[in-house]
């Protein structure tokens, strides 16, 4: 089981130096455009499901590595953002971790650092089940989430969260599906709101833009052995992001 761990973490880190990329305004850009930055931007840094929505129960722990991709489309304000080095498919590797605890309650914590970038990310989640499921019965849960960008000097960038989970398993496999609200708060910052040549651009200082938008998500959890997972998730929301989650449950 190390040496899967160890063989996971090493590939996220690879696909996240493949794609990276720093957030660092070589240009100023207009209002719409930072507003639409900020809107995938906080889709894509959210704090995802990757998880059915059973509790690990009191003595559960989960540690995994994921990571959350989306397609860039060309636009100038990500040309902006990273002074014409956005990737064609931007990668956020993660490390995350969760614990059970009484009364089909979880908690978990997110870091992700992307390579050869000055892309900091940290999140936290609750959860709770309602349902545990079984034999007949589905599992369904409530959760909510924060997480804050970090390392980036122009763009303060948060995210929060409330959704419910619906799964059940079958033999190996454990399909679920969701949806909720996703608040995304982004702020411009440093040199991009106080550079004359930037405001000029800017045609002025740009404004905290706060997004409140729908999120569906759907995946599925295989467990070909005991203690390990791999899950797939689609989410969508302003964008389609994809995340993929190798986890050791004990």
């Amino acid at each position: 089981m190390r040496r899967i761990a160890t063989a996971l973490c090493l590939s996220l880190a690879i696909a996240g130096n493949a794609a990276a990329a720093d957030l660092e305004f070589d240009r100023g850009i207009f209002q719409g455009e930072f507003k639409s930055l900020v809107k995938e931007a906080g889709s894509l840094l959210s704090f995802k499901k990757t998880a059915p929505a059973a509790p690990l129960g009191l003595l559960g722990f989960d540690i995994a590595a994921e990571m959350t991709g989306m397609k860039l489309d060309d636009t100038p304000y990500w040309k902006a953002a990273t002074a014409d080095k956005a990737p064609s498919f931007l990668v956020v590797p993660k490390l995350r971790a969760r614990k059970g605890l009484p009364f089909g309650i979880d908690v978990g914590l997110m870091y992700a650092m992307v390579p050869q970038s000055n892309v900091r990310l940290i999140g936290f989640e609750l959860s709770e089940a309602f349902l545990d499921g079984g034999l007949l019965l589905p599992a369904i849960g409530v959760r909510a989430t924060y997480t804050r960008l970090m390392g980036v000097e122009v763009l303060d960038l948060q995210t929060a969260g409330l959704d419910a989970t619906i799964s059940k398993g079958f033999l190996v496999f454990h399909p679920y599906a969701g949806a909720g609200i996703l608040w995304i708060d982004g702020k411009a910052k440093g040199k991009i709101q106080s550079d004359a040549l930037f405001l000029a651009v800017n045609g002025g200082p740009l404004k905290e833009e706060r997004i409140w938008a729908p999120r569906y998500f759907a995946g599925v959890k295989v467990s070909p052995l005991p203690l390990l997972g791999i899950t797939g998730e689609v989410e969508l929301s302003e964008i389609v992001t994809y995340s993929l989650k190798l986890s050791l449950s004990f």
